[in-house]
């Protein structure tokens, strides 16, 4: 479960990209209907994408008979994630909404456990332990007002188990092809998809997005889909589902944070003491064992 320091690059502008992205989507959907908001950022990130593949030479196809366990894939990684947590994130503040898609690692690990054959250790078990202790601290001031906000709330939780049964997926996957590869045309299928429910639920809405909207929506198509994407599927296949999963738990603290200075929001003591719970998941997964250490 050790990282290459490939992959520590990778996982630390991860971390970065992602979380503060949760208080930019807050600010895009603000005034503007979220799953067209989701569209279009999908759409201009994929040119960057494909580009990205054309500069590293890495090839566009996959073979014909995989193309119905990749559209499988890209429901489980994408198409139920992007829909429903957008909404999550329209419903609730960008900070709470980050810690409940983020409970996808527990999910995950728990997957991985029951249904995948994977072995846990006693501290992997801590770590997820610790995660979920640390996403019921940062829950606890919500916890009143959850009756309130039902569907961003259970938007937020389905789209964080569907991933996480996504993640296992990809990590098994049978299809030989690079993985920025799967990443351009499950992004593709992504977009095709949330077109159909941007046009379908909000066609009403529609009109020229502001320019909080527009900044948003750029960051989207470059930060996230151009490049988060392409390395969380990267992370995801290489590592084991615990240690890629729980290692970015990182990222809904910093999404809490960053919600509270860019956006306002209020932390609490549950925020600093998750913190440190958070820190315990990750170390439970990639310090090293003792056999490691001794070789």
């Amino acid at each position: 479960m050790q990282l290459s320091q490939r992959q520590l690059v990778l996982l630390v502008l991860l971390t970065l990209v992602w979380g503060l992205n949760w208080p930019v989507m807050k600010l895009g959907i603000a005034d503007y209907p979220p799953l067209t908001f989701r569209a279009i950022s999908i759409w201009l990130g994929i040119p960057v994408l494909g580009l990205a593949m054309v500069v590293l030479k890495v090839p566009f196809f996959v073979p014909r008979d995989k193309w119905r366990e990749l559209f499988w894939l890209a429901a489980a990684n994408m198409f139920v994630w992007h829909a429903l947590i957008i909404l999550a994130v329209k419903n609730l503040s960008s900070g709470r909404a980050a810690i409940l898609g983020y409970t996808m690692p527990i999910f995950s690990a728990l997957l991985g456990a029951w249904f995948f054959d994977a072995k846990l250790k006693a501290r992997n078990w801590l770590g997820v332990l610790a995660a979920a202790v640390g996403v019921a601290l940062l829950l606890w001031y919500e916890l009143t007002n959850l009756s309130g906000r039902p569907l961003g709330v259970l938007c937020a939780l389905v789209a964080a188990a569907v991933w996480a049964l996504g993640t296992q997926q990809l990590r098994k996957t049978t299809i030989a092809a690079a993985t920025l590869t799967l990443s351009f045309w499950m992004t593709v299928m992504t977009a095709v998809m949330l077109t159909v429910l941007g046009v379908t639920f909000e066609m009403p809405q529609w009109k020229m997005p502001p320019a909080a909207t527009w900044a948003a929506i750029i960051y989207n198509a470059v930060l996230i889909f151009g490049f988060a994407h392409a390395a969380w599927f990267t992370l995801a296949r290489a590592l084991p589902p615990v240690a890629s999963t729980l290692s970015v738990m990182m990222i809904p603290i910093l999404g809490v944070f960053s919600g509270a200075l860019g956006l306002g929001e209020v932390l609490h003591w549950q925020d600093w003491a998750a913190v440190v719970l958070m820190v315990v998941a990750i170390a439970s997964v990639l310090a090293p064992s003792r056999d490691a250490a001794k070789a």
